[in-house]
């Protein structure tokens, strides 16, 4: 039976990477895998999902007005994948968590999410939000701090490494704009 999966965590826990390794195992199988990133994710490239060790894949971008549900269902039967896995989840809309959870029920497809789960002030985003009440299955995956301990938060860093504890809470970056620390360090604005 089909569930939607949420794999959650802080920066550098190796979301993409699992995600590559999910869509390979399938196709390894012979089975169909759609993938999708929000276009606003355009760190690397705007047609790849592309992971911090060098895996990457094509990949259809959405925006948030495109309807995931209507993306798949126009889609042949035959054709129909066998899995939908989407990156950066945390940029998906209320409205697609239950375009996807959609998918699940009526087409009996998993979807695997993989995204952050808060901000850098700590604070939820609409599609992590969302995928955490909607979701079967909820995994998170680990990284550290550099304490040793679980890294759950993350702290942006501004041009000069300077903690920035204010602003808007999307801004694309990678390990140049944010550090995954512990609760503790979060607090202290610690980043090593």
């Amino acid at each position: 039976m089909a569930s939607l999966y949420f794999y959650y965590s802080a920066m550098n826990a190796g979301k993409t990477t699992a995600l590559l390794q999910a869509a390979y195992n399938y196709e390894e199988r012979k089975m169909r895998v759609l993938t999708l990133k929000p276009k606003i994710d355009d760190r690397e490239s705007t047609s790849k999902i592309v992971s911090r060790i060098g895996l990457s894949r094509d990949t259809l971008l959405f925006e948030p007005s495109c309807n995931l549900y209507y993306l798949v269902n126009q889609i042949e039967p035959g054709d129909k994948p066998h899995v939908v896995l989407v990156d950066e989840a945390q940029f998906l809309t209320k409205e697609q968590v239950i375009e996807l959870g959609r998918i699940v029920d009526d087409f009996d497809i998993p979807v695997l999410c993989y995204g952050l789960r808060t901000d850098f002030m700590s604070n939820l985003f609409e599609g992590s939000a969302a995928l955490l009440g909607e979701a079967d299955k909820l995994i998170s995956l680990k990284t550290i701090c550099h304490c040793g301990r679980a890294a759950h938060k993350v702290l942006r860093i501004d041009e000069d490494g300077n903690v920035v504890r204010h602003g808007e809470s999307v801004e694309i970056g990678g390990n140049d704009r944010y550090v995954s620390v512990c609760r503790k360090h979060w607090r202290a604005g610690e980043i090593c």
